[in-house]
């Protein structure tokens, strides 16, 4: 890899934002500095079109890695800085090209300084020359295997032999915070990637009914939240003791409509917590007519006890689409590991698909679930995890 002496990072969808550009740009620049926080001898640089970072030795492998975890930007490129200077600009450039085992390249320059006397083609020209004269390679505009970028700034010019796509979306926190309904199952972490991808930062809450679920459960449950902190550094998570009120639920509801109470008791729970911690939204894995909680009727039902929005970013997407998010942030592994929660562990035979409100009225009037919700809440554990504390599911547990 050459010898990057800086990191250029493209905002892209961000420099289209109107009076509040500056907000979305500024919560960017704090969440890069905040993922490369142990990078100590980085200098960072903002200007209109994106953030220029001096790595000053510091590994940029590494922190390669670290920035392909932060949302909100379009892409990243190592860099080299040189004098506005073409000799030693085709000298860089012929190094660059060199360092590649390919036939094909091209150059692509772009000029923020248009004082420049050279104009963008003049500069493609002049390395493109100075390159075929020096190597064997040959020119492809339309395929090239190594691609010059090329960056004329105000005091230098920059130039990279990469560009790496980000992971889009918007900086996580802009739109405030999101609580997300986790399970442990395969939905809910892809659920919390995609909210975090549109600028929500999350806190997690689950649903634990001990000793009917078992500690490895939760262990799982706190390994996908740490997994998930790699995008916003931490998460709290609210684990709530679940079994008394579940097992009310099981002792005055008919069969088939447990799971629909029990989820309507969830969504009251986590209701009070929202408006507790002055969360405005919460988000879940839910994905239409994938279980019989999930039918666009019981989806309607259920959600008429809770007056916080609710989000459902899976609702439309099958579950080979799901999967495969998961697998792609490192989350599959984990969520498929066989430790129940407490949806499964008391799952129905043949649970309602089209429940009716009244009925879930009546069978909420057979006893006082008002207590055992406000019990929930009181003794409800707090725990924050962090990617940065290392680790996943504790091996003595097994």
């Amino acid at each position: 890899m050459p010898d990057y002496d800086h990191i250029i990072v493209r905002y892209g969808e961000l420099s289209t934002k109107g009076k509040n550009r500056k907000e979305f740009t500024n919560r960017l620049t704090q969440n890069i500095r905040s993922r490369l926080s142990e990078y100590h001898a980085l200098i960072y640089k903002t200007l209109h079109d994106g953030l220029f970072i001096r790595l000053n030795g510091e590994n940029y492998e590494a922190i390669r890695e670290d920035l392909k975890q932060v949302f909100g930007y379009s892409y990243f490129q190592g860099a080299i800085k040189v004098k506005k200077d073409i000799n030693e600009l085709k000298e860089v450039s012929l190094k660059l090209v060199n360092a590649h085992e390919s036939k094909t390249f091209k150059v692509q320059t772009k000029r923020h300084d248009k004082s420049f006397p050279m104009s963008s083609d003049d500069i493609n020209r002049a390395l493109a020359g100075n390159i075929l004269h020096n190597t064997e390679y040959t020119v492809d505009v339309h395929e090239p295997e190594v691609m010059l970028y090329v960056t004329v700034d105000q005091d230098c010019i920059y130039i990279s032999d990469e560009k790496v796509r980000g992971i889009g979306g918007y900086p996580t926190g802009i739109n405030g915070k999101a609580l997300l309904m986790m399970s442990g199952g395969i939905d809910s972490p892809v659920a919390g990637y995609m909210t975090m991808k549109r600028g929500l930062k999350i806190e997690c809450i689950h649903f634990a009914s001990e000793p009917y679920t078992s500690k490895q459960a939760k262990e799982k449950v706190l390994t996908l939240a740490r997994k998930l902190s790699v995008y916003q550094e931490e998460v709290i998570v609210h684990m709530i003791p679940f079994t008394q009120l579940q097992l009310a639920i099981y002792k005055h509801v008919d069969e088939p409509y447990c799971v629909t109470i029990m989820r309507r008791m969830m969504y009251r729970i986590a209701d009070a917590i929202a408006k507790e911690r002055n969360i405005m939204v919460i988000t879940n894995g839910e994905s239409i007519g994938q279980v019989a909680s999930q039918t666009p009727e019981s989806i309607s039902v259920i959600a008429k006890v809770c007056d916080t929005l609710i989000l459902r970013p899976l609702c439309m997407q099958d579950k080979l689409e799901i999967i495969a998010i998961a697998k792609k942030i490192d989350t599959y592994e984990t969520s498929i590991l066989p430790f129940e929660d407490c949806c499964t562990i008391f799952d129905p035979k043949n649970p309602v698909t089209r429940p009716k409100e009244n009925k879930c009225l009546y069978y909420e009037s057979l006893f006082d679930y008002q207590e055992l919700v406000d019990q929930c809440i009181r003794d409800k554990e707090i725990v924050r995890v962090s990617y940065k504390d290392g680790g996943n599911i504790d091996e003595s547990l097994f």
